[in-house]
C-alpha cells in the first residue's frame, strides 16, 4: 500500500464514522421530535456534541495525513496515526454520547485524540522540513 492510498483509506474510514454520528444526530432528533437545536434535551444537545467534536477534530488530522501521503511518510506512520485517532474517536462518541460527565471513553478518546493531533503536526514539520 502506497503512503497516499493509505491516507485514502482514512479519508473513507472517516467519512463512514461522520456519516454515522450525523444520522445519529437525526435519529436522537426524530425520536425527540425537535426540530431545530437541542431542544432543551440531554440526549440531543450529546448528540449534537458528539458529531461537532468529529467536525472540530477529524479535518486538520486527514489533511495532515493527506501532507505526510504526499510527502510519502511511512505507511506504517500514516496507519499508526490513522487507526490510532479512529479508536479515539470511536471511544469519544461512545463515552459522550452515551452518559452523563467525563466517562472513561471520552477520557481516553480525548487523550488519544490530542496526542494524535500534536503526534500529525510534528510529522508533518519534520516531514516538510526533511
Amino acid at each position: 500500500m502506497t503512503p497516499i492510498a493509505a491516507t485514502t483509506l482514512y479519508i473513507g474510514l472517516f467519512a463512514l464514522l461522520m456519516l454515522i454520528l450525523k444520522l445519529n444526530v437525526g435519529r436522537v432528533r426524530s425520536s425527540r421530535k425537535i426540530n431545530l437545536g437541542d431542544g432543551n434535551d440531554e440526549a440531543m444537545t450529546r448528540a449534537i456534541r458528539v458529531q461537532g467534536n468529529a467536525v472540530e477534530d477529524v479535518p486538520v488530522v486527514l489533511l495532515g495525513l493527506v501532507g505526510l501521503g504526499l510527502l510519502a511518510a511511512p505507511v506504517l506512520l500514516i496507519h499508526a496515526l490513522g487507526a490510532t485517532f479512529l479508536i479515539a474517536r470511536v471511544l469519544h462518541a461512545v463515552g459522550l454520547g452515551g452518559m452523563p460527565g467525563a466517562g472513561i471513553g471520552r477520557l481516553i478518546g480525548t487523550l488519544l485524540s490530542l496526542i494524535v493531533i500534536l503526534a500529525t503536526a510534528g510529522a508533518c514539520v519534520w516531514y516538510a522540513l526533511t
